[in-house]
């Protein structure tokens, strides 16, 4: 799953961004309201963290504009502020919760869960053949046997198993599993997918991920 940060102070955003990252989320980051709304607008979250004093347009603003405009992705708003008229103004304005600076990672993260847990869409269980894969759990089963995978193998698992029979490319892949901001190397699928082959299929005599020279991977039922 991703996250939006929006925080202009960098040393917060990137103790969250570690924080997460080892979580298994992946993560994108700003420092300014404008930028929230292009990345919300073209990018799909599964929450917000929200800082309210922003360069641009405030917290306030943004999370109001987002649910101007339909936008349900749960927000969890970050604030130094901590009187209860500022609390009131973030809920009235459509966020789903209120953390005051300095917070506790471990509250907050359980509060991050928490408002993706109450989210109102759930994503259906996917099956392709045998494999199961849960993506509002975080879950992937075969045969019966729960499979357990890195934050990272799952993503990549889950982009497939949403389009059974499609070949993803690398680059889409890429873009799908690891954060804008990590440059990361066409060799990284690669080492995730082997990764994944060893823990879904070997083990159980399957060739599911299926490699297209060229082009990316495909995942197929394999009986």
């Amino acid at each position: 799953m991703r996250v939006l940060i929006v925080e202009d102070e960098s040393r917060v955003a990137d103790a969250l961004r570690t924080g997460l990252n080892a979580e298994g989320w992946s993560v994108d980051v700003t420092g300014d309201g404008n930028e929230a709304l292009w990345y919300a607008e073209h990018h799909e979250y599964a929450a917000i963290l929200l800082d309210i004093m922003l360069p641009g347009l405030n917290g306030y603003k943004v999370c109001a504009r987002l649910r101007a405009g339909g936008d349900a992705t749960p927000i969890v708003m970050l604030t130094a502020k901590d009187g209860e008229y500022d609390e009131a103004e973030a809920l009235d304005a459509g966020a789903d919760d209120y953390v005051t600076k300095p917070f506790s990672y471990v509250v907050l993260l359980a509060r991050l869960r928490n408002v993706v847990r109450r989210a109102p869409a759930r994503a259906p269980v996917i099956h392709v053949g045998d494999l199961v894969v849960d993506p509002s759990a975080r879950a992937c089963a075969r045969g019966g046997d729960q499979i357990l995978l890195t934050g990272k193998e799952f993503t990549l698992l889950e982009m497939l198993a949403t389009h059974p029979g499609q070949v993803l490319s690398k680059r889409r892949l890429l873009e799908g599993g690891w954060d804008f901001a990590e440059r990361p190397e066409p060799n990284l699928v690669e080492v995730h997918i082997s990764a994944l082959r060893k823990k879904i299929d070997l083990p159980y005599d399957r060739n599911s991920i299926r490699t297209v020279r060229g082009h990316g991977y495909r995942l197929v039922p394999d009986a």
